[in-house]
């Protein structure tokens, strides 16, 4: 996914500090993933639902759906088959449209599961909390969510900002987290979207104690810049598949400045038994940024069907 070009179709949410400024949390990139942030105020404009329109007892149909976006597709195919494995009866409707659209429906009922991503989702029904770890997101979810709806477990998968560099120079410098960026940042140029200047550059200083050398607008081309060297840094999502493609390493964010934003189910309670919450659950537990990243490079580079990729996903992790 590119990472600049979140805008229309593919874009997701940044952290809970910057969400009231932004018009995706986290503009997500074009290929893989992200999430389009809609205004909180339209929260409290969704019907209230009681989640009468499906359910996963007594023959009933768990409906799943996802945002229009590759990455949300290929998380609700894998959702969809994981329960279908247990013996749900399930319904798709996928590439429905951003959270404006989506979060009425999971309220009303019309779909009972939805891939989130937790910081967005909490960006949007609360534009002012400050959260930033996955469980203190999580807690003010809970808070924040009508007693209709919940969330189900957290994977440690997340599509989130990062900084990243190339392999060689992680392996030259030592680098894994952006702490370890202090003492070469002086050196260092740093190239992203824009507007990336202007809404991390005191928060990298701040928290982490960078002062880098230079900052470029790279946009959509950040990846391919930090490969070839022109920067030494960049603004990457961590599911973009270029990651992979050209062997990029994103670095940790110990301080949680990005935020989290591990993708979470959204259910319409009503709609969910034990076995459809513990099919849930299961994927959560064995999704990971890596292998969600892995699974991203088939779907937007190599052109696979995400449905076949959600199957072999699945069978090998035991849960298709």
């Amino acid at each position: 996914m590119s990472n600049s070009s979140r805008a229309g179709a593919v874009r997701r949410a940044l952290t809970a500090a910057t969400l009231a400024s932004l018009a995706l949390g986290a503009a997500a990139c074009g290929s893989s993933g992200g999430d389009p942030l809609a205004s909180p105020s339209s929260a409290g404009a969704a019907a209230p639902g009681s989640g009468s329109g499906s359910g996963s007892g007594s023959g009933s149909t768990v409906v799943v759906g996802s945002a229009n976006f590759p990455e949300n597709v290929l998380l609700g195919s894998i959702y969809s088959q994981a329960l279908k494995a247990k013996g749900v009866k399930v319904e798709e409707k996928f590439n429905i449209g951003s959270r404006e659209v989506l979060y009425g429906q999971v309220q009303n009922g019309s779909l009972t599961v939805l891939p989130e991503y937790n910081g967005a989702l909490l960006g949007y029904l609360d534009a002012k909390s400050t959260a930033a770890s996955k469980d203190e997101v999580n807690a003010a979810l809970a808070k924040a969510l009508p007693a209709s709806l919940g969330i189900l477990d957290s994977s440690p998968a997340e599509d989130k900002d990062s900084l990243t560099v190339s392999q060689e120079t992680a392996d030259k410098f030592g680098l894994k987290s952006i702490s370890d960026l202090a003492p070469q940042a002086a050196n260092f140029v740093i190239g992203g979207p824009p507007e990336f200047k202007s809404r991390r550059e005191a928060q990298f200083k701040d928290v982490y104690g960078l002062t880098l050398k230079e900052w470029k607008p790279t946009g959509e081309t950040t990846a391919n810049a930090i490969k070839d060297g022109a920067i030494q840094v960049g603004n990457v999502f961590t599911t973009d598949p270029k990651i992979l493609q050209l062997k990029l390493v994103p670095l940790a964010d110990p301080k949680n400045v990005f935020g989290a934003q591990n993708v979470t189910p959204l259910v319409n309670k009503a709609g969910v038994d034990a076995t459809a919450t513990a099919a849930l659950n299961a994927v959560s537990a064995k999704l990971d940024t890596a292998g969600l990243t892995a699974l991203m490079k088939r779907v937007a580079i190599d052109k696979e069907d995400p449905s076949v990729v959600a199957k072999d996903w699945l069978k090998s992790n035991g849960l298709g």
